[in-house]
């Protein structure tokens, strides 16, 4: 694979020559946050940022709109939010309607009465009348309720696409799903829902959380997405404490349950997680405790990881990937091997990025995607401006990265450091408008935040305060071929006085000053692109259309899987290998195909195991409400008898896979040795749509050419053939007989 490249200054700055300076000519709509240095999953962290209690959402801000000739509207005012002590609100991305008329936002209100615990959640709203001289009207539209509903944006057809923090399927007992990583609730994904709240769907179950979706122009939803497809963090530390002799009520008190319809559970034991590989072994060498490491190969290394990158799909869901197929290899800076022996990837210095947060596509400069390369703490999701020239259709070995800021604004500097000339603070929010001009929530402050008012104990108000004074600023072009901070948008900046009391925190809360101002987004009118569909490959189309009698029985197979919640699934040949990390070498173990080097022994493959993400995993100490996401063998779907392991389909003669899986739930995989055993992992969660029918040329796909250099494969996946064959022996018509109901 081809690195992301850093293009030279001047290149870059050729590149980014679209921001022009000319006058403004639209309204930008944007809002104001109380400042505050609290950086742990709060409303501006980079992740478990939607939560609407007062502790992780300060109140005060309000919805704004500014017009060309400076003037300046407080809507949610004007609309009587805010206004006293009992409904103080917390306002967050907004996003206009394509005629420009109208917006949606988030906003939470209340929850700001001493005593009174009764949980408040951030609700999308939609505000219209945003003409200078006309009324503002703000409506709660119909939506999950007792959830926090955030992002929201309008698709092509008006349905209402948004991040949520509704379990999967919307049972109570799986409230709040907790991530990956510090087990802290985070939303469960993308939702999608008519603009009357029917039609609740969810398009992406993201086990760690999705966020600021966006519709591209090609008609791609594009978001952010944190995968740490890793095991448990917290469990690993409570195994320790038990293998030392410990009680696991010092720790974090791990806890399995017995399936997600049952409360009933047991403390972490051996056993409790089968996927990915190990973490982390436990005591001073492996061979102390043989039991917890059992499923440990001897090649294998310990596994980690923890990357926030873009993702996209078509608006229903289907067609899920990484943004042009951009993963890990082709974006972030390094990469460990998985077994002994194996390569790790390095990349060159400044040639990447290491996150892409709070994408925004270029009105002017299609497929030209500008985030913020930040930090996951003590920076508010500020960092460095960045972009990925990713035009639909594009291959990622062809696309290079882009530094619109100097790399040393990607992070924050120590205290008692001084900051060079590029250290010239962090940036936030950035807005491309149709004028040519870049915008972007700026900071003057290198630092990592933290308090700048003490606190003054007792009963006294605690006084909100931070190092950072974000301000909507114009980024233009600097001496040294990166942009640089110009005019803030509004001059006197904006002041307010804010109290109210926390009772998560059980204090009062005051500030009084400059207000931050945030999600800066151009009120205009924009053309609707087409709505997006991923035709299935020929070589599958024709496949389908041979075993079923046309289309007409693709569309009855489609309807069959779509009733049962599920989908098919195609890899033309797993032997295939884009990465030397895990094992390349690959052979399929009954017929001898095999793509390796010669002179090489190939790891025989037999079975492809599927894996599906089901919220097991809890803790009992503290505050530790909600469900992890553990990887479990695939069960209750049928497929063509298989002597695998549990979940499996067997790998066809020529390398190819075919089955039907789970739709609206994490799926990962594994290719496994004849004795079941882990080969080849898959290294993302992937969520698929009822009735969708996915192919791809290989697990873990390959761009242009493979590590062997062969182009991606091309043949006819006799295992789709074998599978309709199947399919067609055990269904009889109108019947659902071998089927299980998910």
């Amino acid at each position: 694979m081809t690195p992301m490249k850093l293009l030279p200054s001047a290149a870059a700055l050729a590149i980014i020559s679209i921001f022009s300076n000319p006058a403004r000519s639209n309204p930008v709509m944007f809002v104001t946050q109380t400042p505050h240095s609290d950086d742990f999953t709060t409303i501006l962290s980079v992740f478990g940022n939607h939560r609407g209690s007062a502790s992780s959402a300060p109140r005060g801000g309000d919805l704004y709109i500014r017009y060309d000739d400076g003037t300046l509207r407080n809507l949610t005012l004007e609309a009587g939010y805010g206004t006293t002590s009992t409904n103080q609100i917390a306002v967050r991305e907004p996003s206009i309607h394509w005629s420009g008329t109208k917006a949606l936002f988030s906003m939470v209100v209340g929850g700001t009465i001493q005593d009174n615990y009764t949980p408040v959640y951030f609700q999308i709203y939609e505000v219209s009348g945003l003409g200078k001289n006309e009324a503002v009207t703000m409506v709660k539209i119909p939506q999950p309720a007792n959830f926090n509903n955030v992002a929201p944006i309008y698709g092509t057809d008006d349905r209402i696409i948004f991040t949520s923090d509704r379990p999967r399927n919307g049972a109570q007992r799986l409230y709040p799903q907790i991530d990956e990583y510090e087990t802290a609730p985070t939303v469960s994904g993308i939702w999608s829902m008519n603009a009357d709240g029917s039609d609740l769907r969810l398009l992406d179950h993201a086990p760690s959380g999705d966020f600021r979706p966006i519709i591209d122009k090609a008609g791609r939803l594009v978001f952010t997405r944190w995968d740490h497809l890793q095991r448990d963090q917290q469990a690993d530390s409570d195994i320790e404490t038990i293998l030392s002799g410990g009680d696991i009520n010092d720790g974090y008190g791990t806890i399995t349950y017995e399936s997600e319809d049952s409360d009933v559970f047991h403390t972490v034991r051996p056993g409790d997680e089968v996927f990915p590989e190990t973490r982390a072994f436990y005591g001073p060498n492996e061979s102390a405790h043989p039991i917890w490491n059992a499923d440990h190969q001897p090649d294998e290394l310990r596994h980690t990881f923890n990357q926030f990158i873009p993702w996209a799909s078509n608006e229903d869901g289907t067609d899920l990937e990484t943004l042009n197929h951009l993963g890990r290899h082709e974006l972030l800076t390094y990469i460990p091997p998985s077994r002994t022996d194996h390569e790790e990837l390095y990349s060159f210095p400044n040639t990447r990025i290491t996150s892409f947060l709070s994408g925004v596509e270029d009105p002017n400069n299609t497929g030209y995607f500008i985030g913020i390369d930040a930090p996951e703490f003590s920076t508010h999701a500020s960092g460095q401006i960045v972009a990925i020239p990713a035009v639909n259709g594009a291959n990622a070995d062809s696309i290079s990265a882009v530094h619109i800021t100097h790399p040393a604004t990607r992070s924050y500097i120590d205290d008692g450091q001084s900051p060079n000339a590029n250290q010239v603070g962090l940036f936030r929010d950035p807005m491309a408008m149709t004028n040519g001009t870049l915008w972007a929530s700026y900071s003057t402050s290198p630092y990592a935040d933290k308090r700048t008012a003490n606190d003054p104990g007792g009963n006294n108000p605690f006084p909100l305060s931070s190092r950072y004074n974000y301000r909507i600023t114009q980024m233009v072009a600097g001496g040294n071929g990166y942009r640089v901070p110009g005019a803030p948008l509004i001059a006197s900046g904006i002041n307010d006085s804010v109290t109210y009391f926390d009772n998560n925190r059980y204090r009062n809360v005051t500030y009084t000053g400059p207000m931050w101002e945030l999600f800066a987004v151009e009120v205009v009118a924009r053309a609707v692109p087409a709505k997006r569909h991923t035709p299935i490959p020929n070589i599958e189309q024709g496949i389908l259309e041979t075993e079923l009698g046309g289309q007409a029985g693709i569309d009855e197979l489609r309807n069959y899987l779509a009733e049962r919640d599920l989908a098919l699934l195609v890899s033309r040949d797993v032997t295939q290998r884009a990465d030397k990390q895990q094992y390349f070498n690959l052979r399929v173990s009954w017929s001898g195909h095999q793509t390796a080097e010669p002179g090489s022994t190939p790891v025989d493959l037999a079975y492809m195991q599927f894996i599906e993400g089901r919220q097991l995993r809890g803790q009992f100490n503290g505050d530790r409400a909600g469900r992890r996401v553990l990887g479990r063998p695939m069960e209750g779907v049928s497929n063509p008898p298989s002597d695998g392991p549990t979940g499996s389909v067997r790998i066809a003669d020529d390398g190819s896979v075919a089955a039907f899986v789970p739709a609206r739930r994490a799926m990962s995989w594994q290719t496994t040795r004849p004795d079941g055993s882990p080969a080849v992992r898959e290294r993302y969660w992937l969520t698929f749509q009822p009735g969708e029918i996915r192919a791809c040329t290989n697990c873990h796909g390959v761009n242009t050419k493979d590590v062997f250099d062969n182009p991606p494969a091309a043949n006819p996946p006799e295992a789709l053939t074998e599978l309709l064959q199947w399919y067609k022996s055990v269904r009889a018509p109108n019947d659902k007989n071998g089927w299980v109901l998910r």
